[in-house]
């Protein structure tokens, strides 16, 4: 008789042992090192374009403040005091005129004119003119000068047909051109001035005075 197999078991499975890690102590801080925030560098070209674009603005602001420009200069009172027809020995009119001239200074420099010339004119043939004493405009401030001008028996045999029409209808047209000269002073700088303007002025002869105006500056 055969002898049997018998397998002998198994050793039974023994549970698996958990691993332990010992962790590392932390080491030791230097104090000689100290950790510093990052900062971030600029380009330095940038910076001197951006120098440069606001300089510029600043220099063209100064420029646009400080540069001298002409005064404005306009009629604001043309006053017709006294008007009258001559048929003896020759046609003519006798005028007498009062003008409130407006002078308007927009710059930083106060304007010191020497003389200021304001000449009539109808339908382009030139009446007369009167001059007024030198005079200053306070920086950024306006000047108010009045003038009279007489005119004793002028000749417009040619015109009037047309003057008589405008009185009739109770408008007179006037061409008044104005000159002043002189300078512009701020402290130790002084610049020349001289400053025409031409203007059309309609006179209404009952109220006496501007109906309409019209202004530019005369080179």
């Amino acid at each position: 008789m055969a002898p049997s197999k018998t397998t002998s078991p198994l050793p039974p499975a023994t549970p698996s042992q958990p691993h332990y890690y010992t962790v590392l102590p932390p080491q030791p801080q230097d104090e000689n090192y100290t950790i510093l925030p990052y900062y971030y560098l600029a380009n330095p070209r940038r910076n001197w374009y951006a120098t440069i674009a606001i300089s510029l603005i600043l220099l063209a602001a100064l420029l646009y403040v400080f540069w001298p420009s002409e005064p404005e200069l306009k009629i604001e009172r043309l006053h017709l005091a006294h008007f009258h027809v001559r048929m003896k020995p020759a046609i003519c009119i006798d005028i007498s005129l009062n003008v409130t001239l407006k002078v308007h200074n927009r710059d930083v420099y106060s304007v010191n004119y020497k003389s200021l010339d304001v000449s009539v004119g109808y339908r382009g043939r030139k009446l007369g003119h009167v001059k007024s004493n030198h005079g200053r405009v306070k920086a950024l401030a306006s000047s108010y000068i009045d003038a009279e001008l007489q005119l004793k028996c002028v000749k417009v045999l040619s015109d009037v047909v047309y003057l008589l029409e405008d009185l009739a209808r109770g408008t007179v047209p006037f061409d008044t051109i104005t000159k002043v000269t002189g300078h512009l002073g701020l402290f130790f700088l002084e610049f020349p001035l001289e400053a025409r303007v031409s203007c059309e002025v309609l006179i209404n002869t009952t109220s006496q005075t501007i109906a309409r105006q019209n202004c530019y500056p005369k080179g």
